[in-house]
């Protein structure tokens, strides 16, 4: 019965999928169908879709659990015109207008298509929509417990001598209330190696905005490295607030773009410039490259092994992973992913969006690693 009342729905023109009838038939089964107003609201829940098909419900109920209609139940067919809001600022022409009436508008968000594309396909339209995405994205390194200490309300945290002897003064000496204190929380410093060879050319831009935007989300623990044929430091480029003079700056600071690839020799430089001496030891470093490089794989996985000891997490993002069939079979890569506690996409605005949750995730450090 729950099959043939379906029939008579979809000869009124309604939608009603497999799964509804079903829903409906197991209803019945659970309701019985002596009670025919529990059987009215078990098909309403389950067979309607859209609340203008009410009225044509009620007429087939009727008809068929009443048996209220003399004869078949008139479908009534209304011609319905769709009309597409894809919020754009198209200019039409106002002399003509439209036959018919429009019944129902559309829409959708070029936005939602934006987030899935590769960023190698993209046109200067998407650039610049995808530039107002990129400045909205805020990434949130991991935090530690600093040696500072900040009052607290539990007592269950050190407590405050200090603080309980100055309270003990305004009772007579008498420790009546007492104060307590924990650690405080800093956020950890953010370190991005940006590759940025011939290789990574399609998506240097869109990381270049990546970086940017964790620049000016951090300012002063943010700290962002370019990887080529040698390395170069492009922080004070990038903390610019405008993002285009910042990756206009940050263009011209980087003498070898689009050039060659010698990731172990880039990483030696920054662990013996920079990391050693501090800006790595705590910190959250993100690797953003392809993994292809033309130096020694020995050395460049030496050099990982030496930041890995160094950084409390090393995050590696790979606008290639996203690819049909693809396998960490380069090099370079293969060298470089044991010493990784997460492996990441990067080709895609949604790619990045889960780079920005791999490193404010502080839960199990090989989380996000590829087997």
């Amino acid at each position: 019965m729950a099959v043939a009342f379906a029939r008579v729905l979809r000869g009124l023109g309604l939608a009603v999928p497999p799964d509804a009838v079903l829903a409906f038939a197991e209803a019945l089964g659970a309701l019985g169908l002596e009670d025919r107003q529990r059987v009215y609201w078990a098909g309403r829940a389950t067979l309607l879709r859209r609340p203008e098909d009410r009225d044509s419900y009620d007429r087939a109920f009727s008809a068929f659990w009443l048996g209220l209609a003399s004869g078949p139940v008139p479908v009534l067919v209304e011609p319905e015109t769709l009309g597409v809001d894809d919020d754009q600022d198209d200019e039409q022409d106002q002399d003509t207008a439209p036959e018919a009436q429009v019944n129902r508008v559309v829409r959708y968000s070029p936005h939602e298509q934006l987030l899935t594309r590769d960023f190698a396909e993209y046109g200067p339209a998407d650039w610049r929509d995808a530039a107002r995405l990129l400045a909205a994205l805020r990434v949130h390194p991991p935090t530690r417990r600093s040696r500072r200490l900040r009052a607290s309300r539990h007592r269950r945290d050190r407590l405050d001598l200090r603080r309980t002897t100055r309270l003990a003064l305004r009772s007579q000496g008498e420790a009546l209330e007492r104060a307590w204190r924990t650690p405080s929380v800093t956020p950890r410093r953010l370190v991005l190696l940006l590759d940025v060879s011939g290789s990574m050319d399609a998506y240097a831009r869109a990381l270049l905005r990546f970086a940017h935007a964790a620049m000016v989300a951090r300012p002063g623990r943010t700290e962002v490295f370019a990887l080529g044929t040698r390395l170069t430091r492009l922080t004070k480029e990038l903390s610019r607030k405008d993002p285009d003079a910042a990756l206009q700056a940050a263009a011209r600071a980087v003498p070898d773009w689009s050039g060659g690839t010698r990731l172990g020799e880039g990483l030696a430089t920054f662990n013996r410039r920079y990391g050693a001496r501090g800006m790595a030891r705590g910190a959250v470093v993100v690797v953003l490259s392809d993994g292809w490089d033309r130096g020694d794989p020995a050395q460049l996985g030496a050099e990982m092994a030496r930041l890995r000891r160094l950084a409390h997490r090393v995050v590696w993002a790979n606008p290639l992973k996203a690819s049909p069939g693809f396998a960490p079979l380069a090099r370079g890569m293969a060298a470089a992913l044991p010493h990784v506690d997460a492996f990441v996409e990067g080709h895609s605005l949604r790619a990045l969006e889960q780079l920005a949750a791999a490193l404010a995730d502080p839960d199990d450090r090989r989380r996000y690693v590829a087997k």
